[in-house]
């Protein structure tokens, strides 16, 4: 006989269950044809998308391999590094060793709201989930840290990076893209920064929860097709890691998710974007 107990316990196990096996299968998501490892994963999980999916751009000259994104501009950081200016017209910031132009690892952590001036929780996460991401054999791996002044005074991608450099001891190169309030600005500002060190063997990796890493993704597939065939998986998911949040974010996630899908159907259909 089932007691009440038992199915609590079956259902808070189900919950645990969903948000890590979202999680999971997320992580494996839209990525390129290098996969991870240099193996074949994906552009696959791109297939829902209804007849392949529009690119952004590819005929309507909002980027042509290389030059301006829609809505990448101007703006200035200039914290412990140089401010240099950029591919689409902004600047951004160098930290950490600079020799060498080009990073065969390529790894974007997009940042999250944040009011203080210290990384919150989720931030805290995502930076560690990025230097987890290096792979010890890159011979030169870049970070790049995004994310403007969306909810406090002081740009996300400088509290990651401050939390990386302080806290966890990160040494290593980063660039900072500190004006991007969205995620889809996230992702066109920091294009710009993948061209700057892109080389032919080099992979991207996009980190963050799972299902918003996910999301960024595909909206790199849109703007940058040459791009997406080179992402490969982050370490952004780990089992059993933040438990209590993995049910919820995957929620959240995965209706965010369809809504993009969605809107992205009905773009192939209708033809107007």
């Amino acid at each position: 006989m089932i007691t009440g107990a038992g199915v609590g316990l079956g259902l808070i196990a189900a919950v645990f269950a969903f948000g890590e096996l979202s999680h999971l299968r997320s992580s494996w998501r839209r990525l390129g044809s290098r996969g991870v490892g240099g193996g074949s994963d994906s552009a696959a999980g791109r297939s829902d998308l209804a007849g392949g999916g529009a690119v952004r751009g590819a005929a309507g000259g909002e980027h042509a391999g290389g030059g301006a994104v829609r809505g990448v501009g101007g703006g200035s950081d200039s914290a412990r590094g140089g401010a240099v200016r950029g591919a689409a017209g902004g600047e951004h910031t160098v930290r950490g060793p600079t020799a060498g132009s080009g990073s065969d690892q390529i790894v974007v952590v997009l940042g999250y709201r944040n009011r203080g001036t210290k990384a919150n929780g989720l931030n805290r996460f995502r930076v560690r989930a990025g230097l987890r991401s290096i792979d010890p054999a890159a011979g030169s791996p870049v970070v790049i840290f995004c994310g403007g002044s969306v909810a406090g005074a002081v740009p996300e991608a400088r509290l990651l990076d401050d939390y990386a450099r302080d806290e966890l001891g990160f040494v290593g190169r980063a660039l900072l893209e500190t004006e991007s309030t969205s995620t889809w600005e996230n992702i066109a500002r920091a294009t710009a920064l993948i061209d700057e060190v892109l080389l032919p063997e080099s992979t991207i990796c996009i980190v963050s929860n799972s299902h918003h890493a996910e999301k960024a993704r595909e909206h790199l597939w849109q703007m940058r097709p040459d791009l997406g065939e080179r992402l490969v998986r982050g370490a952004d998911y780990r089992f059993g890691e933040l438990p209590l949040v993995k049910p919820i974010a995957a929620a959240r996630g995965l209706l965010a998710l369809r809504e993009m899908d969605r809107a992205l159907a009905e773009c192939d259909r209708s033809g107007t974007c």
